[in-house]
């Protein structure tokens, strides 16, 4: 396990396939015997997540649905220049690569292009979906304004593998190899960079969904959980505005912690030690106090006055 001590040529002497995700991060060459934490400052990059990422992809391992430390913005941002760096460069990249390692004027050849042809259009329609539709929610998410119709969840059932073409093409690329030295080296060059994407688009796609996936309900949560919190709160506030309330008691306040938490009035009653009639009229002085006579209500007030946790409320 890397940490933020350890000197970042170390990580990428011992992982140099961890150089593409450096510029993904937004990270520079040229860091000299500077520490990963020192790296990451300089580049404005979150060390914490830039690290759970490396030793993820490395070892494989990682718990990540309560892991809060998690940046969010960082996560977005190294996904978004992931999808660049794959769709603008490296698959035209391979796909110069097999022009120039086969012979255009066979049939075969021209087989074996259109199946990478199809490969490519299947996964750019795959993260044009996410460049359009989850990395701008995520966006809203994060700017505090999340869209009503969508969530992550939505994504993760549709986030299925996209290398069946993949594997066709390397099957036949690899019964393919022609016996002249020039095009089968060139061939075989381009197979070898064709495994290395199926690595890379391997673990891409285990980022999204052991990491960023959990990251975005967290966030949701967070979201949604203040937005209710601040709408039921301007509920009750504008409801109660201009009435004069008298206080509540501490065992009314009992009252109501206990209508919250689903008790009925003979379960108040056994629970505080109290007669039935009691909880009766402690509920009618709640409700002449406050002017709210629905549990609905009640909920939202004690929700609002801290007198019950938000997390705890089914809403």
């Amino acid at each position: 396990m890397y940490e933020a001590d350890d000197k970042m040529i170390s990580l990428i002497r011992d992982n140099y396939d961890l150089l593409q995700m450096l510029g993904s991060f937004g990270i520079s060459l040229g860091f000299g015997d500077k520490t990963v934490k020192e790296t990451c400052e300089d580049n404005e990059v979150d060390t914490y997540t830039f690290l759970a990422v490396v030793n993820f992809i490395i070892n494989g391992y990682g718990e990540f649905e309560a892991d809060e430390q998690l940046s969010v913005p960082t996560l977005l941002h190294y996904l978004e220049a992931s999808h660049a760096y794959f769709l603008d460069f490296q698959l035209p990249y391979i796909r110069r690569e097999l022009q120039e390692s086969l012979d255009e004027r066979e049939s075969l050849a021209k087989l074996i292009l259109r199946f990478y042809d199809e490969y490519a259009h299947e996964i750019r329609r795959h993260m044009k979906y996410e460049q359009k539709t989850l990395f701008p929610y995520v966006q809203s998410l994060i700017d505090g304004q999340p869209a009503n119709d969508y969530d992550v969840d939505t994504f993760s059932k549709h986030h299925g593998a996209t290398d069946k073409k993949l594997r066709e093409l390397k099957l036949l690329i690899i019964k393919y190899l022609p016996q002249d030295g020039l095009h089968n080296n060139q061939l075989t060059a381009t197979l070898h960079d064709i495994y290395e994407n199926e690595v890379w688009l391997r673990q891409h796609a285990m980022v999204e969904d052991f990491i960023f996936v959990p990251a975005i309900r967290r966030l949701e949560q967070i979201v949604r959980q203040s937005d209710v919190t601040r709408n039921i709160s301007d509920m009750v506030f504008k409801a109660g505005a201009g009435q004069n309330s008298e206080a509540l008691s501490d065992r009314e306040k009992d009252v109501i912690i206990s209508l919250v938490q689903g008790m009925s009035n003979k379960e108040i009653a056994d629970h505080l030690c109290i007669s039935v009639n009691t909880v009766i009229t402690h509920r009618r002085n709640i409700a002449r106090k406050l002017q709210i006579h629905s549990p609905a209500g009640l909920t939202i007030y004690a929700i609002v006055n801290n007198l019950v946790d938000i997390s705890t409320v089914k809403l």
